[in-house]
């Protein structure tokens, strides 16, 4: 039974609807009406429930789950067909935080995040991309470039494992920093090609600010929380208004209307169907107040 963490009607139904998409193995479905659980899917509603109070039983199944889906070498995939598709591992650690009994799993995850990187290779001249191509992030997919979004997870994961002043987060700051849009903002990874500037894009603008919160100056960003500022008032689509919202949240900027705009998109489900469930755990997330467990250090 889901304990009620705000007398709000949306979002206790959307917690509710939640806790109904996990399976008898603790896993998490990644859509509703679906059976297969994902690692993913798992993860982030395991975050929903715990920031919320609500169904400790589901949200240590959920945690036991993730441990099933860990390989030796400590990666968690998003299918176990496709071990090259580690980026879930970040989402893991997240769940894993707090919890004495998956301190080791946690452990054994950061240090393959540690061990690993995108692939990476010095920057040439005649290159039709601008940014430095050597900086090392972390990958959607083994043996890719690191971009930013996996980068950023990547990032606020190792710090709640109090890594935050390891060589490998410090090295990737410098890549998002590098990667950032001379106007402000972020683009999947990419700043200018072939001479031609990329549009910033609202969530991977504000998953990189997430991340970068506490490590640099308020300065350097300065420019994409004013971009994201703007505009978080037009986002309707739960992915970027969530993000929005937790990134600009952990520079202390959300906006007075946040939880308006927050619950105004839980509210469309009933005309667009329901959300997918890492869309509807974020939404969740940045409805239930600071995002202080997204960027601070925790656990055991």
């Amino acid at each position: 039974m889901i304990k009620e963490s705000s007398s709000n009607p949306d979002l206790q139904h959307a917690l509710q609807d939640l806790s109904r998409r996990f399976g008898p193995e603790g896993g998490c479905a990644p859509r509703p009406g679906e059976v297969a659980a994902r690692p993913d899917a798992t993860a982030w509603a395991c975050l929903a429930l715990g920031k919320n109070n609500n169904a400790s039983a589901l949200v240590r199944g959920a945690r036991d789950f993730l441990t099933t889906r860990q390989s030796e070498d400590g990666r968690v995939c998003l299918l176990i067909e496709t071990p090259d598709v580690y980026w879930p591992t970040s989402l893991a650690i997240l769940a894993w935080a707090g919890s004495a009994a998956h301190w080791q799993a946690r452990k054994r995850a950061a240090r393959f995040l540690l061990l690993n990187t995108g692939r990476h290779y010095p920057r040439r001249p005649e290159a039709p991309t601008a940014h430095d191509t050597a900086l090392r992030g972390w990958p959607w997919v083994a043996g890719t470039h690191s971009w930013v979004e996996p980068t950023a997870l990547a990032m606020i994961a190792l710090d709640q494992c109090g890594l935050s002043l390891h060589e490998r987060v410090a090295e990737a700051t410098r890549m998002l920093i590098d990667r950032q849009i001379p106007d402000g903002g972020w683009n999947y990874g990419n700043t200018v090609i072939y001479g031609t500037v990329l549009d910033p894009l609202p969530q991977t603008t504000a998953v990189a600010l997430a991340a970068l919160a506490g490590r640099v100056e308020r300065s350097t960003v300065a420019q994409s929380l004013s971009y994201l500022l703007k505009q978080a008032p037009a986002l309707h689509t739960p992915l970027s208004l969530g993000w929005a919202i937790l990134g600009l949240d952990a520079w202390g900027e959300r906006p007075a209307r946040a939880v308006t705009w927050l619950l105004e998109c839980l509210g469309r489900q009933d005309r667009t169907g329901g959300y997918d469930t890492e869309s509807l755990s974020l939404l969740c997330l940045a409805a239930s107040g600071s995002a202080a467990w997204l960027y601070g250090k925790s656990g055991p």
